[in-house]
């Protein structure tokens, strides 16, 4: 997840102009998502990542990086935190609207590789409040944002992590990678 040195993971009004990406970000989450065969949505990032990738590599002016990640979407299976999104026949895609502490809990204990969430500060915020999520893997931006969606909000219990790795991109953004110390 993107986030500015403040901690914020989105402008008041959501803007994400801010965010820096280049091709050497993209080859190195390109690498690290492939690691993962399941993609964590809530309902808004979800809209906009199905309004774009689906066919983001047919576009004459597809970049690399587009013809990569759209096939990585296309397989990829999406699972989307949604009160209000019905199941209406999604490809690869199941909706979670309750229980999601059991229904989360029960994806993790299924084989495969990682579960990977992406942006959705809110579905963020409701994973965290009920201690689901193992690790954080942050894009750290060299801006100060001041106002807007604070990545950590309303936590209400200490959560130690142990630092997995780091790496400074010539961008400016520097990554770091977490897991959570259960301990």
């Amino acid at each position: 997840m993107h986030i500015s040195l403040d901690g914020k993971v989105a402008g008041p009004n959501g803007e994400m102009n801010w965010i820096k990406a280049d091709q050497e970000i993209f080859d190195f989450v390109g690498n690290r998502i492939s690691e993962g065969d399941t993609a964590l949505y809530g309902r808004v990032t979800y809209q906009m990542m199905e309004s774009y990738w689906p066919t983001a590599a047919d576009k004459p002016t597809a970049t690399r990086h587009d013809i990569e990640h759209s096939k990585w979407y296309s397989e990829v299976h999406k699972v989307v935190l949604s009160r209000t999104m019905k199941d209406a026949d999604l490809s690869n895609t199941t909706i979670i609207s309750d229980r999601l502490d059991e229904r989360i809990n029960e994806i993790k204990k299924q084989a495969g590789g990682d579960i990977l969430l992406f942006g959705s500060p809110t579905a963020t915020h409701s994973l965290m409040q009920q201690n689901l999520i193992d690790g954080y893997w942050l894009f750290v931006n060299p801006i100060i944002l001041g106002h807007g969606i604070p990545l950590f909000a309303d936590i209400k219990d200490k959560t130690k992590l142990n630092l997995i790795s780091t790496r400074p991109f010539t961008c400016g953004v520097t990554e770091l990678n977490y897991i959570v110390d259960r301990q």
